[in-house]
């Protein structure tokens, strides 16, 4: 988030519980199976654990996945796996306190920890642990990361830094690809073996395993490696506005529909018209260039 912080959306700029669950019904109807609930930071809205039971229990949906910054999950992942949640992922850039505070702006990193933990207490499964690689930064624990997966079943996602928003300035002094960071980890821990096999409701990584490992390591090749020709994923944003490609400022105005009393045909033809768009490339379909003015904090992860 920018350092100033955003402006807060009143009540009504952003879609009541019963729109997100009817869109998602729209999607049910048009195949989609798999459903993450990001955010903004989902655990701060009230009665989160009332949407997470709904959508769970809904015919069609084989997984339902959160994205969190994990400062509040310690206290609620027992309630979350309850309610229905599947698994979760947590973003976590660094374990070190100091640099913890200095890329977030806030000194939160032992309660994401200890949230962690509490995820791998309840059940979810798996915990995956979203690490953005930035050079300068964080490069020098990626091996610590690494390391967790021989102690504890997780999954390390290291995701390539992404130039997303007019607040994120790109620059390639702070890129490291997926490539140099597996370098760095096989020569302290050994060679990484390939997981074989790729679902449908598998994400964009390509995964792997140390050696006695109990956990996994995925790498997601934002940048170096563009994966938009696997790409099955819309996103809703908390306003109410449907974005085929997270690259892409082309958005589709989903509330203004839902509020003008749509029907089931209506919400069809949306999502008929977001899957139309998705593009093939980043260089096609609308996203001619690498980044977008709106942020990640936003967007949804």
């Amino acid at each position: 988030m920018p350092e100033e912080g955003l402006s807060l959306l009143g009540h009504n700029a952003i879609l009541s519980y019963e729109e997100i669950v009817a869109v998602v019904k729209a999607g049910v109807r048009h195949g989609i199976k798999k459903v993450r609930i990001t955010g903004g930071e989902p655990l701060v809205r009230r009665g989160i654990t009332d949407l997470i039971s709904c959508i769970a229990s809904m015919p069609g949906i084989e997984d339902l996945a959160m994205t969190t910054n994990g400062v509040r999950l310690a206290h609620m992942a027992q309630d979350l796996k309850n309610a229905g949640l599947h698994r979760v992922n947590v973003s976590l850039d660094s374990m070190r306190p100091e640099v913890f505070a200095k890329i977030t702006g806030r000194d939160h990193c032992r309660e994401v920890i200890n949230g962690i933990e509490a995820a791998l207490g309840a059940g979810l499964n798996p915990v995956k642990i979203n690490v953005v690689a930035v050079a300068g930064v964080n490069d020098a624990e990626f091996v610590d990361f690494a390391r967790l997966t021989l102690q504890k079943p997780v999954t390390i996602r290291f995701i390539e830094y992404m130039p997303i928003g007019k607040n994120m300035h790109w620059a390639k002094e702070k890129s490291i690809s997926s490539q140099e960071i597996r370098n760095l980890i096989e020569k302290d821990l050994g060679r990484l073996s390939s997981v074989e096999g790729h679902g449908p409701l598998d994400g964009p990584a390509r995964r792997f395993t140390l050696p006695n490992a109990k956990g996994e390591i995925g790498f997601i090749n934002a940048i170096s490696g563009h994966f938009c020709s696997t790409c099955n994923r819309l996103r809703l944003t908390a306003d109410g506005k449907m974005r085929p490609c997270l690259f892409s400022d082309k958005e589709i105005d989903v509330r203004t529909v839902l509020r003008n009393g749509a029907a089931p045909a209506d919400l069809d033809a949306l999502f008929t018209r977001a899957i139309s768009q998705k593009p093939k490339g980043l260089d096609s379909g609308g996203a001619e260039r690498p980044g977008c003015d709106r942020g990640m904090s936003t967007i949804g992860g």
